[in-house]
């Protein structure tokens, strides 16, 4: 029986897991030279706060995947980064293509992974342990954090099969007509077993448009071959709220302001 994902205690023999963070991206529509993930947001870069929320959840190493503007985002954490590991996207080739290249220092890895965007800074500690409880109990290849929210546009959605188990997850751009009434979307939390994750990158194929490689088509991939792919709808539809315009940088810092003025984790 799969326990209650929510539970604050914890267990006696918890799988390893390590992290990888993407913060390759330049963020073109930031209107700044700055590394997308280098701008303040209530205080502190964006990526601080997800290495911060990683490291809360007992997450190591933690590999920080960097491509424009590497020397800024490795300057936030100078001095701080006993249990960061570096590692340059020299091109830009998708997010499946960002994740491989920590395949050098977790390739071996005996645990599970998280993959997170260094982008998200409202994602909590409890949120990962919630998805990271569903993971290990039920052995899974990969598990999802979902949220349902009012306004999905533009947003990833969670297509669940009739049992409701996992199925894909399809872009906006490419969703089905009667795929829009789906409000369930993946606000990129995942947690792999590491061996399985790697494994399954070498066999996502790229985009067909695009040509880039996405770290989304993994569970689907993984789901095909046979393997448990787990879903948990345990992200708050607040924190799902992108960053990729100022205006945005500034909502999502009155949101997270907000919460460190009330003592929410």
């Amino acid at each position: 029986m799969i326990p209650d994902p929510h539970s604050t205690s914890a267990g006696a023999d918890r799988r390893p897991m390590a992290a990888i963070i993407l913060a390759a991206g330049k963020g073109t529509r930031m209107d700044s030279d700055l590394p997308k993930v280098a701008h303040e947001v209530a205080g502190r870069p964006i990526v601080w706060w997800v290495v911060d929320a990683v490291r809360r959840a007992g997450a190591t190493p933690i590999v920080l995947v960097v491509g424009y503007g590497a020397d800024v985002v490795r300057e936030i954490f100078d001095g701080d980064d006993d249990d960061i590991v570096y590692v340059t996207q020299t091109e830009q080739r998708g997010t499946g293509h960002a994740t491989a290249c920590a395949t050098p220092v977790l390739g071996d890895f005996a645990g599970d992974v998280l993959v997170l965007a260094g982008d998200g800074p409202l994602i909590r500690p409890r949120t990962i342990d919630a998805m990271r409880r569903v993971h290990e109990a039920a052995g899974a290849a990969a598990t999802l954090a979902t949220s349902v929210i009012e306004d999905p546009a533009g947003y990833g959605r969670v297509i669940r099969d009739a049992d409701g188990r996992f199925e894909a997850i399809v872009e906006d751009r490419n969703l089905a007509p009667e795929q829009r009434s789906v409000h369930e979307v993946y606000p990129s939390y995942a947690c792999f077993d590491a061996a399985q994750l790697f494994a399954t990158l070498e066999r996502v194929p790229p985009d067909e448009i695009s040509g880039e490689i996405y770290v989304t088509e993994v569970p689907a991939v993984m789901r095909a071959a046979g393997k448990t792919v787990e879903l948990i709808d345990a992200v708050p539809p607040e924190d799902v709220l992108s960053i990729n315009t100022p205006a945005q940088l500034a909502e999502v810092g009155d949101i997270l302001t907000r919460r460190l003025e009330a003592g929410v984790p």
